[in-house]
């Protein structure tokens, strides 16, 4: 399984940047980004752009993640998720809204 880390770049070379955390991240997938702009890493690379609050959500998912495994109850690091309950997949929803309830 890959998880992927938000991280925020904080030295650009060309496609080359270094992250908060001092991880080195290819930026091939996304293009040169300024300093300053958060991008969600996988194994090294960046595979998109995220906002700072989209940052913040997934660390706090992670955080909960580490703290579960760990035994503990993951405080309320899916908050956003139980407020708004289960949805589905925009193409999902779709074919369920159309009736169609099967492949």
């Amino acid at each position: 399984m890959c998880v992927g880390i938000p991280l925020q770049l904080t030295k650009v070379t060309g496609t080359n940047a270094l992250a908060h955390d001092g991880s080195h991240v290819d930026l091939s997938l996304v293009g040169i980004q300024p300093v300053g702009t958060w991008v969600l890493g996988f194994l090294g690379t960046a595979r998109s752009v995220i906002d700072a609050e989209e940052a913040t959500l997934i660390a706090k998912a992670l955080d909960g993640l580490r703290d579960v495994m760990a035994g503990g109850d993951g405080g309320d690091a899916f908050a956003d998720i139980d407020a708004r309950g289960p949805q589905l997949p925009p193409h999902l929803q779709a074919a369920l809204d159309a009736g169609r309830i099967t492949g």
